[in-house]
């Protein structure tokens, strides 16, 4: 039977090893390398790296059945400078783990581990270690590098910690549990020059500052109040200067929603909102809407199937439905396009810091949380005969 004490230790050990080295994605070298040098030492019966760029795919086979199911954990971190003086602290000036990936790698490399020590299911196990979640190009990456046609599984599911829910506690829910995320940039082109001479030219801040406004009320009065929708404008960039008006506003921002249809709708009220008012400040305007990430929809008998393992990890009354979907993103959703699967949430603790935030760390207390519920879930949807 598996030390659980000693596996925490190990895996403690690796994720603060990652949590020294982070890495941006796609720039993931040593840490696809450390991953798969893992896989290897623990017996997996193929462990193919490059996948997607610096994507790791480990297969496990135990038994004679013929399902396969899929695992995944997100690898890169973020460009932030790290914040406080823990031991572990980032040597990469400018990149940290804000978002936990050091501990999802790690709690799925402890799952490989297990499992291949342990085994105590009948099938095939992928586990997909995937770069780049955080800018939402590393699932595409995988999927157009032939992930489904090299690796084929039927099913997938993924961890993510969270900030606030205490440790060992596990949510997640049915249907729509992230959202999607849309990218705009709104330019307004017209004549910049003199502060004090403004009615000679076609200054362009008026007009932007009129822009951010009016796409405020896209939520409030343009979309129906039963539909969740956000939109922020987060950047405003010109040409001007203390004495000169600007020629060229620059607005950015993004957009939030789970359904397709309202992404439509949020877009094309947009589109009617700065095109109007560049007309009415009689400007030229450049409107570019992208979409970055896909709703996150979890399937309904996977969520049962996940919440009915997550039991026999955590007591009931620490598994939980999320009371409502958050307005992050998540590049899982891709994987969901080509077959069914869940997402969870496992908790971070009441006391830590937010994702994305410089004083953020992984909260290693949860990592045996994740690690048997990766287990959990694979021995119950491959059982043993």
């Amino acid at each position: 039977m598996t030390d659980f004490a000693m596996l925490d230790r190990e895996m403690t050990e690796w994720r603060r090893d990652l949590h020294r080295h982070p890495e941006f994605g796609f720039e993931e070298r040593r840490t696809a390398a450390f991953v798969a040098a893992k896989l290897r030492e623990f017996g997996l019966d193929d462990v193919t790296e490059g996948v997607g760029g610096t994507g790791v795919v480990g297969t496990l086979r135990r038994g004679t059945g013929n399902r396969c199911i899929a695992l995944r954990a997100d690898m890169d971190a973020l460009r932030i400078s790290e914040q406080g003086n823990i031991g572990h602290r980032s040597l990469n000036p400018g990149v940290m783990h804000a978002c936990g990936h050091d501990g999802h790698t790690a709690m799925l490399l402890g799952a490989a581990k297990l499992l291949s020590e342990e085994g105590g299911f009948d099938g095939t196990v992928r586990f997909v270690f995937q770069p780049a979640e955080e800018w939402g190009r590393g699932a595409l990456a995988m999927l157009d590098d032939g992930l489904m046609e090299r690796f084929p599984f039927e099913e997938i599911y993924g961890l993510h910690n969270m900030p606030g829910l205490a440790i060992g506690h596990v949510q997640t829910r049915v249907g729509p549990i992230m959202s999607a995320e849309d990218n705009f940039e709104i330019v307004l082109k017209g004549i910049g020059g003199h502060a004090a001479r403004p009615h000679q030219g076609k200054e362009t801040l008026v007009a932007a500052c009129a822009t951010v406004m009016n796409i405020q009320s896209i939520v409030s009065r343009r979309l129906s109040p039963t539909d969740i929708g956000v939109v922020s404008v987060t950047e405003l960039i010109t040409d001007g200067t203390r004495n000169a008006l600007p020629g060229l506003a620059r607005i950015l921002g993004d957009a939030r929603s789970f359904r397709p249809e309202v992404s439509a709708e949020i877009e094309a009220q947009m589109r009617a909102i700065a095109e109007g008012t560049a007309r009415t400040y009689n400007l030229a305007v450049e409107v570019t809407y992208t979409r970055e990430f896909v709703p996150l929809l979890n399937d309904p008998a996977l969520v049962e199937e996940a919440f009915a393992a997550a039991r026999t990890v955590a007591p009931p009354e620490n598994v939980a439905t999320a009371r409502e979907p958050m307005t992050g993103s998540e590049d899982f959703a891709r994987f969901l396009a080509h077959v069914p699967g869940c997402f969870l949430f496992v908790g971070n603790g009441t006391n830590s810091a937010p994702l994305h935030n410089p004083s953020y760390d992984f909260n290693d207390e949860g990592l045996l949380t994740g690690t048997k519920l990766h287990v959990a879930i694979t021995r119950r949807r491959l059982p043993e005969a």
